[in-house]
């Protein structure tokens, strides 16, 4: 039977009208922590050469001071956002000495909470908030999880092919609804299939032992330093990553944009009795923003986030309620250790491509039994998916082989990989479609199986595979050719950053408390 995603597709390719994804944009954003050549994790600060991290538009840093974030501007051509992020790497080993981006999501050797130096942003008002709230997740979680790192996935489509979609659907709402809707439709499939990444991606089967400080949270040992889970894909996606158990009781709804806005709202403005016990301002030092279930947005870890291009101050489900939903974030990519940046053309072909699927395959609400079935696949997978007997949760609560499950979805991807292979007249799209499902039937294709074996087969620990595959990545950055434009772009927009926050640092501006609570008192507003 052609699934509702074919059935679209065909409407589409009727039309006679090709091409019409051409205009999707993709962006990324990549974590990496600084180490030093033993695999410790820097104490240096974030280096001058790379400008602000408060201000700089694409070299910034996230939880840490020593993890990196590169963050590029939306392409429509994937190779351009994966060239772009190639630049931030040579530019920044240029930058950083003997100092290594870690090749692998989860951390280096951690020594105890305090070898993680939380990321400074200077002296104004939202320097100090971004500071501050770094200080809150440590005392709810503690920084070694603030530590993995990953790749997120932004991804819009273009607003052509939107109007056809809606067109053919004889759908007359204004657009910015339909688009929302759409959205929402391609978030819950997300959360439904979303399992593929993990498993067809996920590279951190392995972590050191100083990650959990020596503590076995129901691993295997793997060697005298290494812990792992033998059928494992992405613990960085698992209960001791991510996708922790601090969070399992949050009811965030995906069901429509005005349920995702209060939900998440009704979040950070909810009081939790653990959070008050820890306070926000302590003899006169401040520990976190509030002491609600989260302290802003961001605080909640999903697979996927609606987003929208936020004013300056503006809060994003504020931005969201504003403009309607604008472009997906995938947040389920762990770096890949094989590629010098992290991530390849051909991941971001397949992603594209699941995606597109999810957005064309019809996609009811997801109540409450759902969403538990939900959560507990992406564990399932993160811990145990290459196990060729494993099951996972269908809608309908009937578990099904993986294999078999995997199995349909390629199936029902044919038709979208089609559709985008108009885009450059080719059959790329198809051809990694066809490469992927064969990780399908064999396991030992993926990155967290070829992790594995290399480790056994060089008898290596997490760490030193970490920096056998950061020294060689390295290597490579190091000695690759750089344009002079390009060398001088990347310098100027890190001296102007600088430039940004000296600026920002001198304006006049109301106390911190008057800030925060100018922030906090945002009310979500209708766009004009």
């Amino acid at each position: 039977m052609e699934s509702s995603a074919d059935q679209r597709v065909r409407r589409l390719q009727a039309s006679g009208e090709r091409g019409l994804l051409r205009g999707s944009r993709k962006g990324l954003e990549k974590e990496s922590l600084r180490v030093t050549p033993q695999g410790h994790i820097a104490a240096t600060p974030h280096p001058r050469g790379l400008g602000s991290a408060l201000c700089h538009p694409e070299i910034t840093t996230d939880y840490s001071e020593a993890l990196l974030e590169f963050v590029t501007p939306a392409f429509k051509d994937g190779t351009e956002a994966l060239e772009r992020l190639r630049d931030l790497h040579q530019y920044t080993y240029g930058q950083i000495g003997d100092e290594l981006l870690w090749a692998t999501s989860m951390p280096c050797i951690v020594g105890g909470d305090q070898s993680i130096p939380i990321a400074e942003y200077g002296e104004s008002n939202i320097g100090w908030m971004k500071h501050i709230y770094r200080r809150g997740l440590d005392w709810r979680y503690g920084r070694a999880m603030q530590a993995i790192a990953g790749i997120h996935f932004n991804y819009s489509f273009s607003e052509a092919f939107l109007h056809a979609v809606q067109h053919r659907e004889g759908d007359t709402r204004a657009f910015a609804e339909f688009r929302s809707d759409f959205y929402f439709r391609l978030i819950r499939n997300f959360q439904r299939y979303g399992w593929l990444v993990p498993y067809l991606m996920g590279a951190s089967p392995a972590i050191c032992k100083s990650f959990t400080g020596g503590q076995n949270l129901d691993f295997e040992t793997f060697s005298e330093n290494t812990f792992y889970a033998p059928y494992g894909t992405s613990l960085r996606m698992s209960d001791i990553g991510y996708k922790n158990n601090a969070q399992a009781g949050l009811d965030i709804s995906y069901n429509d944009l005005a349920s995702y806005v209060s939900s998440l709202r009704a979040a950070i403005r909810t009081p939790d009795p653990e959070y008050a016990r820890i306070g926000t301002q302590v003899n006169g030092e401040w520990r976190q923003l509030n002491t609600n279930t989260l302290q802003i947005e961001n605080e909640y870890y999903s697979f996927v986030r609606p987003k929208a291009a936020a004013m300056e101050g503006e809060q994003p489900t504020c931005a969201l309620h504003r403009a309607g939903v604008e472009y997906v974030e995938i947040r389920a990519l762990d770096l890949n250790p094989f590629d010098p940046i992290g991530i390849s053309e051909e991941q971001i072909v397949f992603l594209e491509t699941l995606l597109l699927f999810c957005l064309l395959e019809d996609s009811p609400p997801i109540d409450a039994a759902e969403q538990k079935h939900i959560n507990a696949n992406q564990g399932l997978v993160a811990r145990e998916g290459r196990d060729p007997n494993l099951t996972l949760y269908q809608s309908n609560g009937e578990r099904v082989p993986i294999r078999e499950w995997a199995d349909q979805l390629f199936t029902q991807m044919a038709g979208p990989a089609e559709l985008l292979d108009e885009i450059h007249d080719d059959a790329r799209y198809q051809a990694v479609l066809t490469r992927y499902h064969t990780m399908v039937r064999d396991a030992d294709q993926t990155p967290s199986a070829r992790m594995l074996e290399q480790m056994r087969a060089r008898h290596e620990e997490f760490v030193h595979f970490g920096l056998r595959v950061s020294g060689q990545h390295a290597e490579t950055m190091r000695h690759a050719p750089m344009s002079e434009a390009t060398q001088t772009r990347l310098a100027r927009e890190a001296a102007q950053s600088l430039d940004a926050q000296t600026e920002l640092e001198a304006k006049p501006a109301p106390t911190f408390d008057a800030y925060l609570a100018d922030y906090f008192r945002q009310e979500p507003t209708d766009g004009s």
